[in-house]
């Protein structure tokens, strides 16, 4: 997953020289560009209701949509750990732009249905190829991470560019392409002011902090916002929590199956709390461990020890490492020998769909469609129950 679009101070302040006279200019070109479209409002009516299909939100809940006649006003709540509101004005393509007070006169106002979008991270194009819109993406942050096959045809083609593939943002880059918006990867970020002083919007998608899978999925409605694909994201989001809630339904009538999760990383291990999504997930699943009655934190830091002490018997282990034999396992750390999961063969790894760059569908197309998800786990916990089942995301990896 790539969530990395950060730019250095020292680099916002060497371009900030260079950069200023150029801005108004870029701005200028950015707006004309947007009232040349075809899809444009061109006979306004200030009765006439712009936004026929509006969402509704049933799980998440780090987001809201108000909508009015011409434009509608998305608010995320927690923009990144520690982030306050901010709100954004999505106005309709051709209307005049509405006269607003008080903080939303001061908003990010963005023209929708947008044509041109940068994305920061890869759980961003599941959601948008979901709606059939992958040829708005013009930008992602390192082309290198993403795995979808749709986007890497438009990369290969040219039709998408990385702009920030070392890390910190292109700034010029950027402001040369002129993108409609520029969707951020959750994380607070120098360089923004820069873009959006230039008249570039940049809109922070925060879809992780949603504890939930449904509540993560539920951000295609922010996709859809941008895009004008309400009524698309309505019938696709419907399926996926119908799915979802069917097969955790089924997976709760059974007895749940104890399975150890997360691997070694610096010394610690990292494991997932039932405050967690991960945690989430396993306990729709039918699964269950030690540490799934633990709140408050998403994760421990734990040592091999105690893990191994409460865990170490599970029949079942789960990964994302892409280990290609248990041999691969021990051989990043002989403990593992251990566990009885690597003794009898059952360890299970979240790496059957990795791109050419080393991009991973789980995280990218995984966070959109959790009833995928859901169903790779039940089939794995519960393989009585799976019939027919083709794994999206997990392989067992070799003995």
């Amino acid at each position: 997953m790539s969530r990395a679009l950060r730019v250095v101070p020292a680099l916002v302040m060497a371009l900030a020289l260079t950069l200023a006279p150029a801005l108004a200019g870029c701005s200028g070109n950015h707006a004309a560009t947007v009232a040349a479209r075809q899809d444009c409002i061109t006979d306004f009516d200030p009765d006439t209701d712009y936004f026929p299909d509006k969402s509704t939100l049933s799980e998440a809940t780090n987001f809201r949509l108000d909508y009015h006649r011409s434009y509608q006003v998305l608010t995320v709540h927690r923009p990144y750990l520690g982030g306050k509101p901010v709100s954004y004005v999505l106005v309709r393509c051709g209307v005049p732009a509405p006269a607003l007070t008080g903080e939303l006169a001061r908003a990010q106002r963005i023209t929708v249905p947008v044509h041109s979008l940068y994305s920061g991270s890869t759980t961003h194009l599941g959601m948008i190829t979901e709606l059939d819109r992958a040829g708005v993406v013009t930008g992602v942050a390192n082309p290198a991470a993403v795995a979808d096959p749709q986007i890497r045809e438009r990369i290969g083609a040219g039709a998408a560019i990385g702009y920030a593939p070392g890390g910190p943002v292109n700034i010029e880059s950027v402001l040369r392409a002129g993108p409609d918006v520029l969707v951020t990867e959750g994380m607070d970020d120098p360089g923004h002011p820069k873009l959006r002083q230039a008249g570039i919007p940049v809109l922070a998608d925060a879809e992780w902090l949603e504890p939930t899978p449904l509540g993560r999925a539920e951000w295609i409605k922010v996709f859809a916002a941008l895009t004008g694909t309400e009524r698309q994201a309505a019938q696709a989001y419907q399926g996926i929590r119908d799915r979802y809630r069917a097969l955790a339904r089924q997976a709760a009538r059974v007895e749940p199956v104890d399975v150890l999760v997360g691997t070694m990383h610096s010394g610690s291990w990292s494991m997932p709390t039932g405050a967690s999504y991960a945690g989430r997930l396993i306990a729709d699943a039918g699964g269950s461990y030690p540490w799934l009655t633990d709140g408050g934190a998403e994760t421990r830091q734990l040592n091999f020890e105690s893990v191994y002490a409460r865990a170490g018997s599970a029949p079942l282990w789960l990964v994302t490492d892409d280990w290609k034999t248990v041999d691969d396992a021990v051989a990043r750390d002989r403990r593992y020998g251990e566990l009885t999961a690597v003794r009898s063969g059952q360890v299970w790894s979240a790496t059957k769909a990795i791109g050419p760059g080393g991009g991973n569908l789980y995280w990218e197309r995984g966070t959109a469609r959790p009833d995928l998800l859901l169903a790779d786990l039940v089939a794995i916990l519960h393989p009585e129950q799976a019939g027919d089942h083709t794994f999206e995301f997990y392989r067992q990896v070799q003995r």
